[in-house]
């Protein structure tokens, strides 16, 4: 119900499809994030005006549009799969035509994650699972490469985060776990279902 309501609401299709895969052992298959799991996120997460987020693997731009709608934040898409971001530009249109948002604060760039270059003002990023923890990896070093250049606080947003994913964020790097956020029914049966925020303080 909530699937059809915000599609509508958004004026875009982000639905997934089974057959769309990337094939490829470091990029995982595109699934967008159910809006029920966000709705549940988002009641306990702050997203403000001033945020500017980065959604790694972004498929048809599912959070990016939600984010932009309901908080008013400057959203970036990273998708470097062509026929999703073609989709991804696709909603934009539709959605800025119903919406009348600025569009300087919705964008989508195709690229792979590791090549995207991290913006001064970029301060959240969200993660579901898109990609093997070697990427993953490069891409943070992104991230705290850009913080030495402009220092501010960093939040890394995971739905499904991987095991490997969150080893490494606390055994070798200096973010924080600041929140977890389960899904009712979901999380008693499976423990990947949930959220998990974690933070770099500028000291």
């Amino acid at each position: 119900m909530k699937e059809q309501y915000f599609e509508e609401l958004l004026n875009i299709d982000t639905r997934g499809n089974k057959a769309e895969i990337n094939h490829s052992i470091h990029y995982h298959p595109y699934e967008p994030t159910p809006y029920s799991a966000l709705e549940e996120l988002f009641k306990h997460y702050e997203v403000k005006p001033t945020d500017h987020i980065v959604d790694f693997g972004c498929g048809k731009g599912r959070l990016n549009f939600y984010l932009n709608y309901k908080y008013h934040a400057t959203v970036m898409g990273i998708e470097m799969n062509k026929t999703f971001f073609e989709v991804a530009i696709k909603n934009r249109e539709h959605y800025l035509k119903k919406t009348h948002r600025n569009s300087e604060t919705v964008k989508f760039q195709c690229c792979l994650a590791q090549d995207y270059d991290i913006q001064p003002a970029d301060n959240r990023f969200y993660f579901f699972n898109p990609f093997s923890v070697q990427i993953f990896m490069k891409v943070l070093n992104n991230i705290l490469a850009s913080v030495e250049k402009h220092k501010r606080e960093i939040d890394l947003i995971f739905y499904y985060a991987s095991d490997e994913y969150r080893y490494f964020l606390e055994q070798h790097t200096a973010f924080e776990l600041i929140k977890e956020v389960p899904l009712p029914d979901l999380f008693e049966k499976n423990a990947y279902e949930r959220f998990l925020i974690y933070r770099l303080y500028i000291s």
